[in-house]
C-alpha cells in the first residue's frame, strides 16, 4: 500500500517486510536479563545423578539440562504450571532461547519435574549454594532462620481430624458397653458362658467377636425392635469404620489433621486469611537458612510450630554440607529448652529470642502482674522462694516431662504455707488454697543466657538483621513473585517445588548483583 502525505508522519509499518539477515535471540534477548544467568549457572552443574535415570533406547529423550533450565527460569517468573510453559517454549522468546526451539509437551514438563527430580533436586540446590558460596555471595558458617506456611493444593474442605477419630473410637466402646448390658439384662446367663470382653482398645476384630456372642446369647429371646436394627447396623459399619480409623491414624503419625486429597498436607492458619475469619487450611511449614539474603538451606515440614522444625532443619543441613553453621539467628518461635539445649550441644553460637523476651526487656510483662512468679526471691541454697509477705515457698515435687523428641526435662513445683488472711492474697494470688508455682530452673538458666547474649553489641546487629535478612526473602517470593500456593501433592514433590522457588530467588538476586 503506498504512503499517503498523512502517513508521512509516521514510521514506515512494514508487517510482513523479509529480512536479509534475520534477527537471532542472542540479538533480541538481552546481555544482562535474567534468563542469561541461568543458563549460565545450569550449565555449570553436574547433573550426572539425573542422566543415570534414563535408561536410553527407543524415542530419545529430551536433555534435562534443557528441561531444568526451563524450569527454574519458569519459577523465577511465578509460571507454576506446566501447561503455561508448554504455551510459552511456542511464543516467548526466553523460553525458545533456553529451550533451542525445542518443544516438550506439558506431560514430559511435569514428569521431569516431580519424577526425574524427585531424588535428585537436593543435589541440584547445594550446587546453586556452593557456585554462589565459592563466588563469596554468601556464608555457610552463619544462617537466618525462619519459617513460613504455604498453602497446599488441596481441597480446604475435605479434611480428617486425630481428634475426631477418638472421638468416634470412643462413641463405639460405649454403645457396645450399651449393647452388652442390655444383651445382659435380656440373655444373662447365655453371656456368662460367652466370657463377656472389656470394651477399651477396641479393634474391628473384637468388635465383630462381641456383636457375634450378643447375637448368640439373644437368639429366641424377645428383643426390642430398635436393638435388631442397631445389632444389624453395627455388624456391618463398626469393623469397617475401625479398620478406616486404624489406617486414617497411621497417615496421621502424630499429627492432628490431614487433607484426604494430599495426605501429607496438615491444617494450618495461614497469614493469606481469604475468609478473614482464621480459617484453617491444608499446608506445609517451609523453613529456609539465609545468608546475605541467598537461601542457603531449606526443609518441609508437616507440622506447624516452628519450635519443632529447628532440629530437623538443621539435621538435614548437616546431612547436605557436612557441617552445621557456627552461628544461628531466630526468632522466638524457636525459643525452647530443647532447642537451646542442642545449640550447647552441637557448639553453636546461638541469637535465639524466646517467648516474652521484649516484653521483659520493657517491662510490659509484669505491669498486670506485679507478683509474677519470675520477679520472686529464690533462695538456692534452700532451694524455695520467698513469697510477696516474706513467707517461703518450699519444693513440694518434681514433674518429669518428656517431649515428642524424646527429650527430658524438669519441672519443679513450689508451695505457700498460709495464704488465708495475708494481706497480699487479692494481688499475689486469686486461686483457691495455698499460691504454688511451677518452675523450670534449667530453662530459665537458659532464657538469662540467651538475654544476655541477644541484648549484647553482636546480639544486636543479629536482631537488626534478621527481617532483613530471612523476611526479606519471604516477602520477595510470596508477596513480589506470588509463590503461595502450591501446584503439586505430596511432601517429596513439595520439597521439589520449594526448591525451585528457592534457586528462582536465588538466581534473580545474582541476576541484579551482575547487573
Amino acid at each position: 500500500m503506498p504512503r499517503s502525505r498523512k502517513d508521512s508522519r509516521f514510521k514506515p509499518y512494514v508487517q510482513n517486510q523479509i529480512m536479509a539477515l534475520p534477527p537471532t535471540f542472542e540479538e533480541l534477548i538481552s546481555k544482562d536479563h535474567p534468563v542469561r544467568v541461568v543458563s549460565d549457572v545450569v550449565d555449570r552443574i553436574n547433573l550426572d545423578p539425573i542422566l543415570d535415570q534414563y535408561s536410553g533406547g527407543g524415542a530419545s529423550s529430551y536433555h534435562p539440562r534443557m528441561l531444568l533450565k526451563v524450569w527454574v527460569y519458569a519459577y523465577m517468573v511465578n509460571n507454576l504450571s506446566s501447561r503455561k510453559v508448554e504455551e510459552a517454549l511456542t511464543n516467548n522468546i526466553h523460553y525458545m532461547w533456553l529451550s533451542g526451539m525445542q518443544r516438550p509437551d506439558h506431560n514430559t514438563l511435569a514428569r521431569f519435574r516431580s519424577g526425574q527430580l524427585k531424588e535428585t533436586f537436593f543435589n541440584v540446590f547445594k550446587q546453586v549454594v556452593m557456585l554462589l558460596y565459592q563466588a563469596g555471595h554468601l556464608d555457610l558458617k552463619q544462617a537466618y532462620v525462619d519459617g513460613t506456611k504455604l498453602e497446599a493444593n488441596a481441597n480446604r474442605y475435605t479434611f480428617v481430624w486425630a481428634k475426631a477419630i477418638k472421638t468416634n473410637i470412643r462413641r463405639i466402646e460405649t454403645q457396645l458397653k450399651e449393647l452388652w448390658a442390655y444383651a445382659e439384662s435380656t440373655a444373662k446367663e447365655e453371656l456368662e458362658q460367652l466370657q463377656p470382653d472389656h470394651f477399651e482398645q477396641i479393634d474391628a476384630q473384637k468388635v465383630s467377636d462381641t456383636i457375634e456372642k450378643i447375637d448368640q446369647a439373644l437368639a429366641g429371646k424377645p428383643v426390642d425392635k430398635k436393638i435388631k436394627q442397631k445389632l444389624n447396623r453395627v455388624k456391618k459399619d463398626w469393623p469397617k469404620n475401625l479398620i478406616k480409623y486404624d489406617r486414617q491414624k497411621e497417615i496421621l503419625g502424630g499429627r492432628n489433621s490431614y487433607s484426604k486429597t494430599d495426605t501429607d498436607a496438615t491444617f494450618m492458619r495461614m497469614k493469606e486469611d481469604h475468609m478473614k475469619n482464621g480459617q484453617l487450611k491444608p499446608g506445609y511449614n517451609w523453613q529456609i537458612s539465609t545468608s546475605n539474603q541467598f537461601v542457603t538451606h531449606y526443609s518441609i515440614h508437616p507440622n506447624p510450630t516452628d519450635t519443632k522444625t529447628l532440629q530437623p532443619h538443621f539435621d538435614s543441613f548437616q546431612k547436605q554440607y557436612g557441617q552445621l553453621p557456627k552461628t544461628v539467628i531466630a526468632d522466638s518461635g524457636y525459643g525452647s529448652e530443647q532447642n537451646y539445649a542442642w545449640f550447647e550441644q552441637n557448639q553453636i553460637d546461638e541469637y535465639v529470642k524466646y517467648n516474652y523476651f521484649h516484653k521483659e526487656l520493657s517491662g510490659q510483662k509484669y505491669k498486670k502482674y506485679p507478683f509474677h512468679q519470675d520477679l520472686l526471691h529464690y533462695n538456692a541454697e534452700k532451694d524455695e522462694y520467698i513469697c510477696p509477705s516474706g513467707q517461703p515457698m518450699h519444693k513440694v515435687r518434681v514433674k518429669q516431662e518428656t517431649t515428642e523428641r524424646g527429650y527430658k526435662k524438669e519441672v519443679h513445683e513450689y508451695r505457700a504455707q498460709n495464704c488465708q488472711g495475708c494481706p497480699m492474697r487479692g494481688p499475689c494470688h486469686k486461686g483457691k488454697g495455698n499460691r504454688k508455682i511451677e518452675v523450670n530452673h534449667t530453662l530459665n538458666k537458659m532464657k538469662r543466657n540467651a538475654r544476655q547474649k541477644l541484648t549484647s553489641p553482636e546480639g544486636l546487629y543479629h536482631r537488626s538483621q534478621r527481617p532483613v535478612q530471612v523476611e526479606a526473602v519471604f516477602g520477595n517470593i510470596k508477596q513480589n513473585y506470588g509463590f503461595r500456593r502450591l501446584n503439586l501433592r505430596g511432601a517429596k514433590k513439595v520439597e521439589i517445588e520449594a526448591g525451585l522457588a528457592a534457586i528462582a530467588h536465588n538466581l534473580r538476586k545474582l541476576a541484579k548483583l551482575r547487573q
